[in-house]
């Protein structure tokens, strides 16, 4: 055999152990779980969910092969659908989910492959966002109740995905849109009941200021009347101490008294610069004015 012969021989000898090499192992990274298959049946899982044993790993060449499936979470945006809600208006929805393949034996026996189960996922978690938004009103699927919402699908869509080794962790509605057709008229009987109900709160409103301030002017009316009544007995009291000093005055000396009297009717007639009196010369009223020019002749003739 000749040299050239001999290299020639070398190099196939040497190409076909780098292929037994290379065919005989197998490397799983701390992202992947991998199924060891011989003749398509599974024989070892590597580096499953909850466990971490990343590394290179011997196979059978020729004989057994390796299926790879993500460690991590994944995400799938599932098709916008539109949904019949329990006010019978329908909504547009658009929604994702986050999954994490956590039984690789059951994921590969059920499904295959990540396809297939995003294609699952998608029919689970449509038919579940029908169901639960099928029961609701649009307000509450606008409203801070969504979350409950979300956890409901999350549920429904969780106990079918364990079928298929497969955990759902969270799910989302991205996107909620009426039709183009009727968000319109939608909108406007949205906003007719709106001002409805803020019509109801003035309304109300208006009943409890009407209420209040027929309180307290009720509280007014009574306090005054309080008051009056305080004052007039106050005035009472008043005007009888005052006729009692009156009356004792006059019993002390009854012609200071009947004077005084007299003096202080003179002030109150004639206080205004233009009064005018129409009285008989005799009158008792001027009786002191009388008097007193009687005492002045009975002065001037003695």
């Amino acid at each position: 055999m000749s040299g050239r012969a001999k290299l020639l021989l070398l190099g196939v000898a040497i190409v076909v152990v780098i292929i037994l090499v290379l065919s005989s192992t197998f490397k799983v990274t701390e992202y992947q779980q991998a199924i060891l298959l011989q003749f398509g049946e599974p024989r070892e899982v590597v580096n499953a969910t909850g466990t971490q044993q990343p590394g290179l790993y011997l196979k059978t060449p020729f004989v057994q092969n390796v299926e790879y499936f993500d460690k991590r979470i994944l995400d799938f945006d599932a098709p916008a659908e539109e949904v019949i809600l329990g006010d019978q208006k329908r909504l547009v929805v658009d929604t994702f989910i986050r999954y994490r393949i956590t039984d690789p034996l059951k994921f590969y026996q059920t499904v295959g492959s990540e396809g297939i189960a995003r294609t699952r996922l998608g029919a689970i978690l449509n038919a579940a966002t029908r169901q639960v938004l099928g029961t609701v009103e649009l307000i509450t699927v606008l409203s801070g109740e969504r979350g409950q919402l979300m956890r409901f699908i999350l549920d429904q869509v969780n106990r079918q995905s364990k079928d298929f080794g497969v955990d759902v962790i969270d799910v989302r509605i991205r996107r909620a849109d009426l039709p183009d057709e009727n968000s319109l008229a939608v909108y406007r009987r949205m906003q007719t009941e709106r001002d409805r109900e803020a019509k109801e709160y003035r309304a109300q409103g208006d009943e409890t200021s009407q209420r209040i301030r027929s309180r307290a002017d009720k509280e007014r009316t009574i306090l005054l009347a309080n008051a009056k009544r305080e004052s007039e007995i106050l005035r009472g009291q008043g005007d009888a101490k005052a006729v009692k000093i009156f009356a004792d005055a006059f019993g002390q000396d009854e012609e200071f008294f009947s004077f005084y009297r007299s003096m202080q009717a003179y002030r109150q007639a004639l206080s205004s610069d233009d009064t005018t009196m129409v009285l008989s010369p005799d009158s008792e009223f001027f009786r002191y004015f009388g008097r007193l020019y009687g005492q002045g002749e009975g002065a001037l003739k003695p």
